[in-house]
């Protein structure tokens, strides 16, 4: 299950975050993934500190919104890294890895997301595919808006033909390591947030009971 949010970010966020882009030094994406011959981008360096403040407001945009918190169940969340494939860039088939030197202690990655920031129409290519046993889901999204999925699914981006695609990503540590639980607890929480206030108190009550045993039982 993926989650797209078509508004993570603010418009004045976006153009900010597409300033930060112009200051920010970049390095080759491959350092963070040397092994991997098919990442052909480029990254911002997390030392630059125009990248510094760019991360600093996805992570805000992320910690804010609702839909994002309810997916993830974040525990952890890797800071945002600002990335950007130019003409014949692409990022081969992969998934993501499990682990990421993330402060003292290393960052499982549960949850990836890719915030966009170039409009869809300056590009083309680029899209992130995501596979989906037989079937591939592409997304390009419009700027601001951000996909989550989980990090165990294979993914690329497509090669980029002509324009540049700018984005953010991050990694998240769930709160609850297991995918098949976390889906359940957000069907939940959608059920909550629909039909919650058209319940009775008891059937509210033990809906509630429920989620927050539920949580409790499967946290890592």
């Amino acid at each position: 299950m993926f989650l797209q949010i078509p508004d993570l970010l603010s418009a004045a966020e976006v153009a900010s975050l597409r300033q930060l882009a112009q200051q920010a030094r970049f390095v080759d994406g491959r350092t963070t993934n040397p092994h991997n011959t098919t990442k052909i981008n480029v990254i911002a360096d997390q030392g630059d500190p125009a990248a510094q403040q760019a991360s600093q407001i996805a992570f805000a945009a992320l910690q804010r919104s609702e839909a994002a918190m309810s997916f993830a169940l974040p525990a952890r969340i890797a800071p945002p890294q600002l990335c950007r494939y130019g003409v014949g860039m692409t990022y081969g088939a992969h998934t993501d890895a499990a682990f990421l030197a993330v402060g003292p202690q290393a960052l499982r990655s549960d949850v990836s997301c890719t915030v966009f920031l170039s409009e869809p129409g300056s590009y083309q290519g680029g899209e992130l595919s995501i596979y989906l046993g037989t079937e591939i889901v592409r997304v390009k999204g419009a700027p601001g808006a951000a996909v989550l999925y989980p990090s165990t699914t294979l993914h690329e981006v497509a090669p980029v033909s002509a324009g540049e695609r700018l984005v953010l990503i991050t990694f998240i540590q769930s709160r609850v390591p297991d995918q098949m639980h976390r889906d359940l607890l957000y069907k939940l929480g959608e059920v909550r947030a629909l039909e919650g206030l058209k319940m009775d108190w008891e059937n509210r009550t033990q809906l509630e009971h429920v989620i927050a045993n539920l949580q409790r039982m499967w946290a890592g």
